[in-house]
C-alpha cells in the first residue's frame, strides 16, 4: 500500500490525488458547472456568472488544485485571492450557500472513483469557506 493511499484527507497532496490530480479536479469542476446550469435551485447563483462559464471553470480548477494540496497555480494565472472578499460584491445569501453545495453534491455524486469518504470530507471542508463568503456578503 502506498503512503499517499495511508495518508488522511487534508494531509499534503493527499486529497487531491485521490481526485485524479488536474485532470480529475478539472472534472469535477465541469460537473459542477453542469450542475449549476441545470438544477433550479441554482438559477440565482447561476445568474450571478457570467453567461461563458469557461473562465470561472478555469478559476475554481486552479483554485481546487491548490486548496486541495495539489499546485498552487491560481495566484499565476489570476493572482491573489482571499475567497471571501472575491465574492463581497455579490448579494449571496444563506440559500445561494446551499444552491452551491447542492451543485458540488450532485457533481461529487457523478465521481464514481471517489470514495463515499472523499465525498463526505469534502462536501464537509468546502461548507466552511462558502460560510464564510455568505458572511462576508452581509
Amino acid at each position: 500500500m502506498s503512503q499517499i493511499s495511508t495518508r488522511p484527507f487534508g494531509q499534503g497532496d493527499n486529497t487531491y490525488n485521490a481526485c485524479g490530480g488536474i485532470e480529475g479536479v478539472r472534472t469535477l469542476v465541469d460537473k459542477f458547472y453542469d450542475a449549476m446550469e441545470t438544477l433550479p435551485e441554482a438559477a440565482r447563483i447561476r445568474a450571478m456568472h457570467a453567461d461563458d462559464l469557461s473562465i470561472s471553470r478555469d478559476k475554481l480548477t486552479h483554485f481546487l488544485s491548490g486548496w486541495m494540496g495539489g499546485p498552487r497555480s491560481y495566484r499565476e494565472h489570476y493572482g491573489p485571492i482571499n475567497i471571501p472578499s472575491a465574492h463581497r460584491h455579490l448579494p449571496i445569501q444563506e440559500e445561494d450557500k446551499d444552491a452551491w453545495l447542492s451543485c458540488m453534491r450532485h457533481a461529487l455524486d457523478q465521481q464514481d472513483h471517489y470514495s463515499p469518504e472523499l465525498k463526505t470530507y469534502l462536501l464537509e471542508q468546502l461548507a466552511f469557506p462558502a460560510e464564510r463568503i455568505v458572511e462576508a456578503c452581509k
